[in-house]
């Protein structure tokens, strides 16, 4: 017994030893080179595969623990802040479009996306947060609402920044069952609309109050109500705004069966201020008369539903394996014609841990007035050879497209993920302005993403 324990003196008198010298390396480096030494130790037989293992976990606490400290001390905050978080993520993208119609010009791009950004959370339930992002500058409107990537290209040139977000929250309650918050500022989108309804990198601006109720371990209920500022006309008092809100009821039947149901609405007001002269044009497909004014209301109701069966397992997949059905249908009653959409699909599997992945499909068919085109995924795009009214010719997302979107994203590691996507669209109503019709013809929009996240 004596001996044991005098080994066990021994070893962890070398380690210690070898961990001073080593911990004169600096926080990162130091942690990842006692890692190294343990592993040299466990091979030459000082240590046992346990030995080593603890004292990798303890190694790893110890330099957690020294590196808030060097944080909190060269970061001071006020006595009311009780924490911060720093995300973020880095998107590199191959971006290819082609298509059938000899007027398409193939466009292959290379390009990027990173955000980073910063909350803090204080005393009464309170937080403030903002995140950085990188964007294309299109002109004078700023960076683009519905994007994040900036194109290679100009000789090296220098790139944008934007402020992607810019909020402060409170949480009224936050006890047991019921949830509620109120966010003002730039957010990120309340809604749990899919990029039929609202891009997902749209950050809009205003005011937002969500939550939910917990009916018991099998039905929860969230909701969404928001007013946002979709632009400020200095040459009128009539300002374009939306309004909106959401109900989800999900449940989870049993560990394999699961289902959601949703249902909501939007309203904007002073459509015909969100001309060409006040706003970008990112988009196309809503009817606009000559001068790019929109000619009607957009006050759609959306309705979706999905169902999910998860199964214990799946060839070449690590875990329990999720089988999803989904469907999303809008329609806006503002418009006369052409004022309906909807999407169906299905998703096998579910990405963001180690070694998992999902594969996609979705068709959709979202016509021309069933929503703002302003709003809605800029990637699922279509070709107009010519300019439609209000409107120019080229590749572009919005409205008035239908076609097939195939998606898979496989997470390497649980913070760097590979993703190919490619939508095949057409357009749906070919007449784009008084006797002049596009030729039919499908455009193919191809994505290859690697994304780090932190």
């Amino acid at each position: 017994m004596k001996k044991q324990n005098k080994q066990t003196m021994t070893k962890l008198a070398v380690f210690a030893g070898a961990t001073a010298l080593v911990s004169l390396a600096p926080q990162a480096h130091a942690q990842t080179s006692v890692d190294a030494l343990l592993n040299k130790l466990e091979q030459k037989g000082i240590l046992t595969v346990d030995e080593a293992k603890e004292l990798k976990t303890e190694n790893a606490q110890d330099s957690a623990t020294d590196l808030k400290k060097a944080m909190d001390s060269r970061f001071a905050m006020p006595d009311w802040v009780t924490g911060y978080k720093i995300s973020g993520d880095f998107r590199g993208r191959y971006d290819h479009v082609s298509g059938d119609n000899n007027a398409l010009v193939d466009r292959a791009r290379l390009r990027y996306r990173i955000r980073v950004g910063l909350s803090v959370s204080m005393m009464d339930n309170l937080e403030v947060g903002f995140r950085l992002g990188s964007g294309d500058y299109p002109g004078s409107f700023g960076g683009n609402p519905l994007s994040n990537n900036t194109t290679m290209q100009d000789n090296f040139s220098k790139k944008s920044i934007y402020v992607d977000a810019a909020y402060g929250k409170w949480t009224a309650i936050n006890s047991g069952d019921w949830l509620l918050a109120a966010t003002v500022g730039k957010m990120d989108n309340p809604f749990a609309f899919t990029p039929m309804v609202l891009d997902p990198d749209l950050t809009p601006e205003g005011a937002a109050l969500t939550g939910g109720y917990t009916i018991n371990d099998k039905h929860s209920i969230a909701f969404a109500g928001a007013a946002f500022v979709l632009d400020e006309v200095k040459t009128t008092t009539h300002d374009p705004m939306m309004y909106g809100g959401q109900v989800l009821w999900n449940a989870k039947w049993s560990p394999k069966w699961a289902n959601s149901l949703g249902v909501g609405a939007f309203q904007i007001v002073n459509p015909e201020q969100l001309s060409n002269a006040n706003v970008a044009q990112n988009n196309l497909g809503n009817t606009r008369n000559g001068s790019g004014i929109l000619v009607n209301n957009y006050n759609p109701i959306i309705a979706d539903a999905s169902v999910t069966y998860t199964l214990d397992s799946f060839p070449l997949y690590h875990g329990k394996f999720p089988v999803k059905l989904a469907g999303e249908f809008i329609d806006n009653p503002g418009a006369s014609q052409n004022n309906t959409g909807y999407w169906v699909g299905a998703i096998l599997g579910k990405s963001g841990k180690k070694h998992t992945w999902d594969l996609s499909y979705r068709y959709e068919d979202l016509e021309a007035d069933a929503w703002y085109d302003q709003l809605v995924d800029d990637d699922n795009g279509a070709y107009y050879q010519n300019a439609p009214t209000g409107g120019g010719a080229g590749f572009f997302g919005g409205t008035n497209i239908k076609g097939h979107l195939i998606k898979f994203n496989y997470s390497i590691t649980d913070s760097f993920t590979f993703s190919t996507t490619c939508y095949i669209n057409d357009l749906i109503n070919q007449t784009v302005y008084s006797n002049v019709n596009e030729p039919t013809s499908s455009a193919i929009h191809f994505m290859a993403d690697l994304m780090w996240k932190f």
